[in-house]
């Protein structure tokens, strides 16, 4: 049975990467989820895991050896934050492309200059378009559970692609909670070994990733999309068995208290904890408001959001992230987009705030609340409301 214990998430990401039984771990540190890889260093000196730890020299060098090891069979694991995942980014495009099952926890952090150590979610969004399937978690028991989903996901046979799963820096990674580890018997019955179809064997060599040329290349890409579509479905359908085998259950668009709400106020990570405390408050002054948030961000669950905002009349998106001289934030973006062939939408309200690890209280988010319903009666001048910044 599932025992609740006090652990740091980073810890506790390293205990379910152990009972996963991961083969390969790829670690370089890099603030602030550098204890995930440090923890799981401990684990393979001591014995309790049985895996291949290849300590390399930049992040870039650790998607690398990902590639290698996935192509070879094995379950593979990494872990990065800021400015590691844009030094790997021209590699994440490679593990996606040749559908190599590599799960990553992503500890967000804030993009330089200025240097900056503390989350937002700049990098998560700097790498949207490199065809991995991107979670978004809120606490660290979300984590721990979506870390185990994570490889059930990428290595199923229907999917075969790399799955980040985001964690804001700080907030959730350095922060012991109360959490279920569940026990390793239940792991095991979840996620069956890793058979990965197309194992290298140098016995029968092959070339992987060659060169493209133009009359090829764009169906290698929309193949990759239709794909990447596709694992949507294999995606909520692991959430579902989950949920059946430890009564925690997920989903793409996540609802707090907003059936029938005319406003609702859009979320992802950590700060939608303290997003739901401002509902509380609002709705206990009486204010038809409501709270969705946006878990599974690639592939985007555009069905589920628009069945999520359908009877709102008002939609404030807040984005962690700046889309430089665009027109919204990079979520807001997407969502309106999502929406704009609808025959009934709610009006959407952009605003941007928590940037490099600023706190939005839940005064912060009533304040949100009340400036985008005014903006969706009178408008605004500017294309999107930056919330919080000194003038």
């Amino acid at each position: 049975m599932a025992q609740r214990v006090g652990m740091e998430v980073s810890v506790a990401i390293g205990e379910m990467v152990r009972m996963a039984d991961a083969d390969v771990i790829a670690a370089y540190p890099i603030t602030p989820q550098t204890h995930i890889v440090e923890h799981l260093a401990e684990l393979v000196a001591d014995g309790e895991l049985d895996a291949e730890y290849i300590p390399v020299e930049s992040e870039h060098s650790a998607m690398s050896a990902c590639l290698g090891a996935a192509a070879a069979g094995a379950r593979t694991f990494t872990a990065t934050a800021g400015q590691g995942l844009e030094l790997m980014h021209e590699v994440l495009y490679v593990a996606s492309s040749m559908r190599l099952p590599v799960v990553m926890t992503v500890a967000n952090r804030a993009l330089s200059a200025p240097l900056s150590v503390w989350s937002d979610h700049s990098d998560a969004m700097a790498c949207r378009d490199t065809g991995w399937i991107q979670i978004f978690t809120e606490n660290g028991q979300e984590v721990v559970d979506n870390v185990l989903c994570a490889f059930r996901i990428a290595e199923d046979a229907e999917v075969l692609l790399p799955v980040m799963v985001h964690l804001d820096g700080f907030h959730l990674s350095h922060v012991i909670e109360p959490i279920l580890l569940p026990e390793q018997g239940e792991v095991s019955a979840f996620l069956p070994p890793n058979k990965y179809p197309l194992p290298l064997n140098p016995e029968k060599p092959v070339a992987m990733g060659d060169f493209g040329p133009p009359f090829i290349y764009t169906e290698a890409k929309w193949a990759q999309e239709v794909n990447l579509k596709k694992s949507k479905e294999t995606i909520l359908n692991v959430w579902r068995q989950f949920g059946d085998s430890f009564r925690r259950h997920y989903q793409p668009v996540e609802h707090y208290r907003s059936d029938d709400a005319k406003v609702l106020l859009l979320t992802m990570g950590s700060f939608s904890e303290t997003a739901m405390t401002a509902i509380d408050s609002m709705r206990s002054d009486g204010k038809d408001v409501g709270l969705i948030r946006l878990r599974l961000w690639r592939p985007f669950p555009f069905e589920e959001l628009r069945q999520a905002v359908k009877n709102a009349e008002v939609l404030i998106v807040l984005d962690r992230a700046l889309s430089f001289g665009g027109p919204a934030g990079p979520v807001a973006s997407e969502i309106k987009a999502a929406l704009y062939n609808q025959q009934t939408r709610p009006k959407i309200v952009s605003f941007v705030g928590g940037l490099g690890g600023r706190d939005i209280t839940a005064k912060g988010f009533t304040e949100i609340v009340n400036r985008g319903i005014e903006v969706a009666q009178k408008g605004s001048k500017d294309e999107f409301e930056i919330f919080g910044v000194r003038e």
